[in-house]
């Protein structure tokens, strides 16, 4: 079974990650898959609008598959895309993230690479990564801030704190928040009146929009690794890695 779905309906395609056994986690195959729906759906002239999600309805993305942790940045092609498949991206289309359940670490990341999320009332968002010294590495030190400003952010990446939907509503990290199992059809909802509208307009609002959101963008993106990439090489990561092994899963904070 492919660990990454892609198909397009009508106008609007869907890329679902699809290891729900394993919390929808990215490892190297993962990666590869997300980076080629990615380009598939920017080289589609016939699609318009993705929606990103996650298979079983228990996780959107818990982030990077810890066990296979190395094999992120070994595969080839992370530089350009980023070692989930994504980071460095940009399709030139509208995309929206139907988060069901958990969205933890580097799913933090992808929900916020979308342009806005939609999630399911039973949804959970946190930097858990924190507690095993591991960090962000897929744009989060730099859209986080840009959507939730600097203090939310922050507080975000430090505290580790394990916020449920309405806060993250609350944060700005959410921008609606619906009964549980309906985020998705929500996104597709929202995905087909998109598509109603002339493409051309909305596109050209997206991109202008992008252009002063992500000024310094590719330039912070580049700083994000040079400043973090050194950290992943460090002691008290690799223990926390094989504390995660051991299933130690130290209780965050309540947001």
């Amino acid at each position: 079974m492919a660990k990454v779905l892609y198909e397009v309906r009508g106008h609007v395609a869907v890329l679902t990650l699809n290891r729900p056994e394993v919390h929808n986690c990215v490892d190297a195959e993962t990666a590869a898959g997300i980076e080629a729906a990615v380009d598939a759906f920017a080289a589609a002239d016939e699609a318009w609008v993705l929606v990103v999600t996650g298979a079983g309805g228990r996780s959107f993305c818990s982030g990077a598959d810890l066990e296979a942790a190395p094999s992120l940045l070994q595969r080839t092609g992370w530089e350009r895309s980023g070692p989930m498949g994504f980071a460095r991206l940009d399709p030139g289309k509208p995309t929206i993230a139907a988060v069901e359940g958990y969205c933890f670490a580097g799913g933090l990341e992808l929900a916020a690479w979308c342009d806005f999320r939609v999630a399911s009332e039973n949804s959970e968002f946190g930097a858990l990564n924190r507690r095993w010294g591991v960090p962000f590495v897929d744009g989060g030190t730099q859209r986080f801030a840009r959507i939730m400003g600097q203090g939310n952010a922050l507080y975000l990446i430090e505290s580790g704190a394990r916020l449920p939907a309405r806060r993250a509503y609350e944060l700005g990290l959410v921008q609606e928040v619906v009964p549980a199992g309906q985020a998705l059809p929500r996104a597709l909802e929202l995905a087909e009146a998109m598509c109603a509208y002339p493409q051309a307009s909305i596109r050209a609002d997206r991109a202008a929009t992008l252009e002063f959101a992500a000024r310094g963008l590719d330039a912070g993106l580049l700083r994000e690794r040079e400043l973090v990439a050194p950290t992943m090489g460090d002691p008290e990561m690799a223990a926390g890695l094989e504390r995660f092994r051991a299933h130690d899963r130290p209780e965050p904070p309540a947001g």
